[in-house]
Formats: C-alpha cells, structure tokens, sequence
C-alpha cells in the first residue's frame, strides 16, 4: 500500500508520495520511489500505487525504459519519441498504458494490481491535466481523464482511510457500519453521498500560489503516515521519506523533496 496524493491548482500540478513499498511476502521497505519524470525537458510526471513492479521489473525501472522511448533514446520505438510541439497528455498516457499492460502486464504469469496517475500539460496549453491507468489483474481499461484543464482540487490513491475522514468527513467503512445499525443497503449508500456533499473539507483553491499547493500536498501525505502509523486497524505498509515534485507550464517537472542515495556531487535523474 501507498499514498499518494496530487494538488492541481491555476499554476500546475504538484505530486507526492510516501516511500513505502510492500512486496508479495508481506515484507514492507521504506525506500521505494514512485514519483517518476516521464519526459526530460517536459512538464510530464507519474506516480503509482499498488504493485511495485511487473514481474521482476520494478515500476521505477519501467518507467525510467519508457523514458528513454520519449526522448528518443531507444532505437527500436524511435517513433515514440515526443514532439515536444505536438505531444498530447492523452497520446502519453496511451502509450504508457501500451508498454507496462500490453508489453508489460499482459505477458505475466502474476496478477498485476497497479494504479498510475499522470499528471501534466499538453504541448502548448495553459492548463494541467490528470490521467489515470489502472490495471487489475489482467484487466486495464482504457485510459481516463480524472481531472481535465478546468477541474481542480486534492485527489489521493493508495490508503484512502486518513484523508477520506479527513477530507470528506467519513471514514471508508462507514456503509458497512450504517448498515449494521439497522439502515437497509440503498439507503445507506444515498445517505454516505449526502453526508460527503455536507461535511466536504475544501482544503485548496485555483489560485492558491504553488508554494501553498506544495505544503499542502506534504501535509496531507505526512497525515496519512501519522495516522497509519498510530491506528491499531491498519496494516503499517505506509511511510519512510516522503517526495514532492511540482510541474509548472514554464518551470516544468521540478523536484521539491527527495530523498538521495547518491554521494554529493554525483548527478541524479529522475
């Protein structure tokens, strides 16, 4: 399990993670990195949550071979390589979703349960969009715009208990529990949409500043681990450093946060 969480306002996008991963056996490691610049030069990233790779492939590995596609740095798909005039988020998100399920995925013996999201600008529009991938099984629908130019807000994935109390005032389990006291199923559910109409935290505006934005988004994935951390119900599978990269339509992909593995001096990629 993961969290991750996207702020979009007016000036962009900002991404952040934790750095937990869990693998098969239960066994949980603190260093995964799932933020991930998918172009270089462009203002284009992608986080996940689920799986932490495909087969013996890690996630970051395959999205690093995916990257070396985009920029023209493999041979073999050099018509992959994006126009850096012309590109479309959709037309990245398509092919991401070509390369880890179709490529990737699709010719696993293991079950794949992974979630993508994209976040980013189109060549030469003002406004960011949000993509998603979402791959369960060997099942991976077609790609969906889960936040177009003009929407904005908090988005997270991952471990959904904190900030859906939080956020929306209701915890995950709360239909099970309304239905457990006597309320019939139907109605439970129309009175979960009411309750979250009402109690709805507006934690971010459009024109917030990007700064705002990012402290926002490193509080929201700081809660999530206090609160994994201390609750008693839930499995301790979020955690370790946390990351944040904000896109911007001039800046581009920029890292905020990020933990190091390297001496100084020494160049990183993200």
């Amino acid at each position: 399990m993961t969290i991750i969480v996207s702020v979009k306002i007016n000036d962009g996008v900002v991404m952040a993670a934790d750095s937990a991963g869990t693998m098969g056996s239960g066994q949980v490691y603190a260093h995964a990195n799932k933020i991930t610049n998918l172009c270089e030069g462009l203002p284009i990233g992608a986080m996940s949550t689920g799986a932490g790779g495909i087969g013996n492939e890690s996630v970051e590995t395959l999205l690093k071979d995916l990257r070396q596609r985009f920029t023209g740095r493999d041979p073999a798909h050099a018509d992959w390589c994006l126009d850096p005039e012309r590109y479309t988020m959709e037309q990245v998100t398509g092919r991401l979703r070509a390369f880890l399920f179709e490529e990737k995925a699709l010719l696993c013996p293991e079950p794949t349960n992974l979630q993508l999201r994209l976040c980013g600008y189109s060549a030469g529009r003002p406004l960011a969009e949000i993509w998603e991938v979402s791959m369960t099984g060997q099942a991976c629908p077609p790609p969906r715009l889960i936040m177009d130019e003009t929407g904005f807000g908090v988005m997270w994935d991952g471990q959904y208990e904190a900030l859906n109390r939080l956020i929306l005032g209701l915890g995950f389990d709360v239909g099970d529990v309304l239905v457990k006291h006597g309320m019939p199923a139907q109605e439970a559910g129309k009175l979960q949409e009411e309750l979250v109409r009402e109690l709805y935290a507006t934690l971010s505006v459009p024109a917030m500043p990007i700064q705002d934005a990012i402290d926002l988004a490193r509080f929201l994935v700081e809660t999530t681990i206090g609160f994994v951390r201390f609750a008693v119900f839930l499995p301790k599978s979020v955690g370790g450093a946390v990351e944040i990269a904000a896109i911007t339509k001039h800046e581009g992909f920029r890292w905020v946060q990020r933990k190091s593995f390297y001496p100084a001096g020494v160049r990183q990629e993200g």
